[in-house]
């Protein structure tokens, strides 16, 4: 496949342990959808291809026709090796990748559309929100991918020290406010309370 310039391709990534959700955060309901197939979704609306980076052995749930499972390669695990697995998949089908982790289950197509807008000739760009860079909603250049399997090899498995390599364009939440009010793209859920509360924002309208 050819690239086209200025193209984004996707990469959901869902392949955590969910220890603190007690369960598998990929197969939770969310309306009347699973949590990953809903961001899965969101995703495919400002991306494509879209790829769901999971774990090796990982069993996810029925995806879109379109949408491929790529899992991390033997001795990787983590986001970053989420984010290489999903990479060496697109290739050359894009020029960059908008990366979702599948436990925002309110992220919306306006706020990734707005992210992709800031990339510019960025090598990534990233989301800051209460002091802390949202690594894992972002989108990375396909160039900046050698940089991130040297990371990969050297034994590295933070997206933060990815992020604080590639020459990252940070953008603080505030500026999404316009397209995303109370910031609630930005709201992941790591707890079963977390999980309600999202549950509850959608069931009010307010999601």
């Amino acid at each position: 496949m050819t690239k086209r310039s200025g193209s984004v391709g996707g990469i959901v990534l869902c392949g955590g342990q969910s220890r603190r959700m007690g369960q598998p955060k990929e197969w939770l309901r969310f309306g009347d959808e699973y949590l990953l197939e809903r961001v899965v979704r969101v995703v495919g609306e400002v991306a494509r291809p879209v790829v769901a980076a999971g774990r090796s052995g990982q069993e996810l749930p029925k995806l879109p026709d379109g949408v491929t499972r790529v899992f991390d390669r033997p001795g990787q695990a983590g986001p970053l090796a989420g984010v290489a697995a999903g990479m060496a998949h697109l290739g050359d089908s894009c020029a960059a990748a908008v990366v979702v982790s599948c436990d925002v289950p309110l992220i919306t197509a306006a706020f990734l559309r707005k992210l992709i807008h800031y990339l510019n000739d960025h090598p990534a760009v990233v989301p800051e929100h209460a002091g802390r860079l949202q690594s894992a909603i972002a989108v990375y250049r396909m160039s900046t991918r050698a940089m991130l399997e040297d990371l990969l090899a050297s034994g590295e498995r933070r997206m933060q020290a990815f992020v604080e390599r590639c020459g990252t364009r940070v953008i603080p939440a505030e500026l999404f406010r316009d397209v995303d009010p109370s910031l609630q793209s930005l709201i992941n859920v790591n707890t079963p309370e977390e999980y309600h509360g999202a549950i509850a924002a959608l069931e009010t309208g307010h999601g």
